[in-house]
């Protein structure tokens, strides 16, 4: 790799600014990343990650980048830590549009283990390469440009126990998530603030972890029930370290599973299948309940800007940030580091910001529309619904219905929910007649439906 500076930093220590950080480090002779928080001794929660208590799961494309960055990564969580490593396809129960998917053998493998546990190997794992340090309880206040404010030359930084001082560097990369304070910063320099969207989905959720048996579930290593009509409620029980598991539950626009034990358990009877909240019923609580509320999904269209400030750039959740009920958002991060890394291998640090915009963009509107367009499918999820995206969901429901029986189809649709192929690869001609053959007949009903009104899983007519 060619060097192409002296320093480079990198703002926010999460999964995000981790990853840009080991992008960076092959092209610039120190990388120095800053972090409000402190870094954990042990793999605990930390403040500066407020959904760090909840469920988290790297899906399969994110844990193929984290492996390629990081050789034996994923072995390594599952030796030290107690992490889980299973064939997404056929380890888990993808519950959508109230069916069952087919398991069915994959190459999709993904990693289970609780957030606290992924970042800090990958911390680890990062700040152990010679030319990257880490300055904790350090607090970011502005951007430092050069006299004609058309590049950035560093930082203004207030370290713990430190008067406030400037670091200069050759890049800076913003990855403090979706509170990112660039907009105001861009603006402080002369440019103007990126345009945003947001798609409002009131997103709230209940979290506990349980002691997990070996018989639970079969040995499946869990479910994840995605909002269905008519009550829109998701859920999730997913294996974790130290045999555990880690159970969420909630809905949207304020619909919030209670936290305690009676409305915990009612609120998880009313998902499409009673495995949750059996398990729950019967297993022994390892923690409190803990809530979570995520207001709106948040893009900020940076790659839409015409003039940005040289050797600076935006990067990950302060990009763009998912409705977390879909975990893209750790894996969307490992592919932007990955299209970084290509970015300054091609070209260098040249017009770096106009073509890692360009290329994260590309990345962002895959994960965009997979999780806006599954949320617009709630009527009462503000957003546009253009004749294509109608479609495309009516086209989804179909599949699942198909998929009840179909293993190849179900595996298809995985690829696609775990970002390893785009959206467009389930209309495939072979996609497609599968589809329709699975139509044919009524899907395989759930053992249990919470509705009063026909469900999605009736048979299709497809004409």
């Amino acid at each position: 790799m060619k060097n192409l500076g002296k320093h480079a930093i990198v703002i926010g220590a999460g999964m995000g600014g981790l990853l840009a950080a080991r992008a960076l480090a092959d092209f610039y002779s120190t990388v120095t990343v800053l972090e409000r928080d402190a870094f954990p001794a042990a793999d605990t929660w930390r403040k500066g990650v407020p959904q760090g208590r909840h469920t988290h799961g790297l899906l399969a494309r994110g844990s193929a980048v984290l492996e390629e960055f990081f050789p034996g990564y994923n072995d390594e969580v599952v030796a030290q830590s107690g992490g889980l490593l299973g064939d997404v396809a056929n380890d888990v129960r993808w519950i959508g549009h109230n069916v069952t998917l087919a398991n069915g053998k994959s190459d999709l493998i993904g990693l289970l283990a609780s957030r606290p546990v992924l970042e800090g190997h990958l911390r680890r794992r990062l700040l152990a390469l010679p030319n990257v340090h880490g300055i904790e309880h350090c607090a970011v206040r502005g951007l430092v440009s050069d006299a004609a404010r058309e590049r950035v030359t560093g930082v203004r930084i207030h370290a713990e126990g430190r008067p406030e001082e400037t670091v200069d560097a050759d890049l800076v990369v913003d990855a403090t998530g979706r509170g990112s304070s660039s907009a105001m910063w861009l603006e402080e320099l002369g440019y103007q603030p990126p345009v945003s969207e947001k798609v409002e989905v009131g997103i709230g959720y209940t979290t506990r972890t349980y002691r997990r048996r070996s018989t639970d579930l079969d040995g499946k290593l869990g479910i994840i029930v995605a909002g269905s009509a008519p009550t829109w409620r998701h859920g999730v029980i997913l294996a974790q370290e130290g045999d555990s598991w880690i159970v969420s539950t909630g809905g949207v626009l304020g619909d919030e599973a209670p936290d305690n034990d009676e409305g915990f358990l009612a609120y998880l009877a009313t998902l499409p299948t009673m495995e949750i909240h059996d398990i729950v019923a019967g297993a022994e609580p390892l923690s409190g309940y803990r809530r979570y509320r995520y207001v709106h999904s948040l893009r900020r269209r940076y790659e839409t800007l015409a003039r940005f400030p040289g050797n600076y750039l935006v990067f990950g959740d302060a990009l763009c940030s998912f409705n977390p009920v879909y975990g893209q958002g750790m894996t969307v991060a490992a592919q932007e580091a990955l299209a970084l890394q290509r970015c300054l291998l091609c070209a260098g640090s040249n017009g770096l910001a106009r073509r890692f915009f360009s290329e994260a963009a590309k990345i962002v509107d895959i994960a965009w529309d997979i999780a806006v367009g599954n949320d617009l499918r709630n009527p009462l999820v503000k957003g546009a619904r253009p004749p294509m995206r109608r479609f495309i969901n009516w086209y989804i429901g179909c599949l699942h219905v198909a998929a009840t029986r179909d293993s190849t189809l179900a595996t298809a649709f995985l690829k696609v929910v775990n970002l390893m192929v785009p959206p467009p690869s389930l209309l495939k001609p072979a996609i497609a007649w599968r589809v329709w053959r699975g139509n044919r007949r009524a899907a395989v009903p759930l053992s249990r439906l919470q509705s009063s009104e026909p469900p999605d899983n009736k048979r299709i007519e497809l004409t």
